[in-house]
This record gives C-alpha cells, structure tokens and sequence, in this order.
C-alpha cells in the first residue's frame, strides 16, 4: 500500500505520536509520501530510517498512492481537499486538535489504526461537497467545500442584507452578519453553532444557516442538493468575506456567484469499528451524564 502524509506546523509536545505514525509505518515496510513543507517542518524532529517521497501539489498525488492520512485537527484535513480534489484518493485523520468530527481517530489509537488501515479493514464514508460558480472564477481551480461557503462581513460595519435565490426564484433577503451554505458533512461545524440543524452524511441536503439574523423569525433552512443558490449582496461596505471551507477571499458586493452540489466527492475512511452514530455520541457527549464528570 502507497501512503501519503499530510500535516501542518504544530507544537513540539505532537512530535511523539508523528513518531510513533511513521514508526508504524516503517514497521509495515511502508515508505510513505510526505508533503513538501511538513517535511520542512518534521526535518531533525522526526526520524525515518527510510527514503521520504515528497509530493507538493495533487498532481503529484494522483494515481500515485492508495490512501493519504492527515495529521492534525479537523482544519488541516480540510486542507487536504485542494490536494485530493477529484482524484477520488480516501482520506483518514488522526486527531491532534480538539473535538474532531472528520479526524476521529484519536492519539492513542495510532497503531492499531494503521494496522486496520494496512489490512484494508475499512469501509469508505462518502462525502458530497460544494462548488461555487462566480464572473470571475472567485476561487480558480479550488472552487468547491467539503464543510460549507459562507458569506460574511468583512469588518465590524453594519449588518449585510443578501439577497438569495432558489435556481432562479428569489428565497428571502437575510440581514444579518452573514449566511452559511452547509454540506451535511459541515453541519456539525459553523452552521450548528450558529443554531443550524445536524444532518446525516447521503441525505442529499443542504442547509442554508444565518449567522446574527436581525429577523428573529428567520431560521435555518434545508434543501435538497439538487438546487441551485445565487446571491446577490448590499450593504455600507463595498467589500465581503467569502469563505470555502478555510479559504477566504475579498469580494466586491457587484460579483454575483452561485453555489451547488460539486460533481464528485471526497472519500473519508471509517475504521471497521467505526461510525457516524459513535463519532456523533462521542464527540457531542450524547447519552452521558454529564453531572457525574
């Protein structure tokens, strides 16, 4: 099996168990590819007795190895989107961060993780995932979520009112400080803080989630991932924030841009023993007292 590495720079006190990640894959005579700049990072911090693959970008990657890991939180492997893209590669995360919905292996499951993973003890969790379409292409060829695109104010100027549309037909004019658009997958992430519903990967929804609506009768909405939105913006300020995932860019309010369901989907790897109802009581403490802790 051809493994690839993903990571972030990160505090020193992560640095065992990225040992202990590459000491089992050197158990398994794995000799994994690295991405460029954690490479960089990890250098005279982590020792490989073997030869290191380097890759930089997903051309690289493509019909090259079998399966990528991603060292990290949540965030880094929504990094990993830009370097998997179409190409249909699964992805497991090992959680170095927090709560952890999409990296759900925790540190102390190293071993016994790659093991499953090595003996393709596992089962794949596909992921729908959003694109958006905008005049002048806002985002190149990174256009497209696997959480969710959110629409927000650049400063602390007064509220936005955006105007949306429902493949054509005008939904509602939000004024509030921003709108999020949510892929099942990101309905645990921003949207559920700011009130959203929690939907289960496949239901071919979406949700669109206000963030500080000033109509108090304005609530999320869900929709089916067979529509189109499109956004018309206003407001004091000449300029707004839109987000991909964690890619951000300034955008002028006379842009309209449009979002749908992307034409292919990430692949997330669940462990033989793994599912989205234990990562769901696990996570959100579901089903414990929490009065006994």
């Amino acid at each position: 099996m051809k493994i690839a590495i993903y990571g972030r720079d990160f505090s020193n006190t992560a640095l065992p168990y990225v040992q202990q990640v590459f000491d089992c894959l050197m158990e398994f005579g794995i000799e994994p590819y690295v991405y460029d700049k954690f490479s960089q990072f990890i250098s005279g911090k982590v020792y490989f007795p073997k030869k290191l693959h380097i890759y930089r970008n997903n051309t690289d990657l493509k019909g090259q190895v079998d399966v990528l890991i991603s060292l990290g939180g949540d965030g880094t492997m929504l990094d990993t989107l830009t370097l998997i893209r179409d190409s249909g590669i699964p992805v497991i995360g090992i959680n170095f961060g927090r709560l952890g919905f999409l990296a759900s292996i925790n540190k102390g499951e190293i071993k016994s993780a790659i093991e499953r993973l090595v003996n393709k003890k596992f089962s794949l969790d596909t992921r729908d995932l959003l694109t958006i379409e905008s005049e002048n292409n806002i985002f190149g060829h990174e256009n497209f979520a696997l959480n969710d695109v959110t629409i927000h104010r650049r400063d602390n100027s007064a509220m936005m009112i955006i105007h949306c549309y429902l493949n054509g037909e005008f939904l509602n004019s939000y004024w509030a400080d921003g709108l999020i658009v949510a892929t099942p997958t990101g309905s645990t992430a921003y949207s559920l803080s700011c009130g959203g519903p929690i939907i289960f990967p496949r239901s071919e929804n979406f949700v669109i989630t206000p963030v500080s609506a000033h109509n108090l009768n304005v609530r999320p909405v869900v929709i089916s991932d067979s529509n189109t939105l499109s956004f018309e913006l206003e407001g004091r300020s000449s300029k707004y924030l839109l987000s991909c995932d964690s890619r951000m860019e300034v955008v002028d309010c006379s842009i309209k841009f449009s979002v749908k369901k992307a034409g292919f989907q990430f692949n997330l790897i669940r462990l033989d023993n793994e599912s989205y109802l234990s990562t769901l009581r696990n996570k959100l403490l579901w089903g414990i007292d929490t009065r006994n802790y």
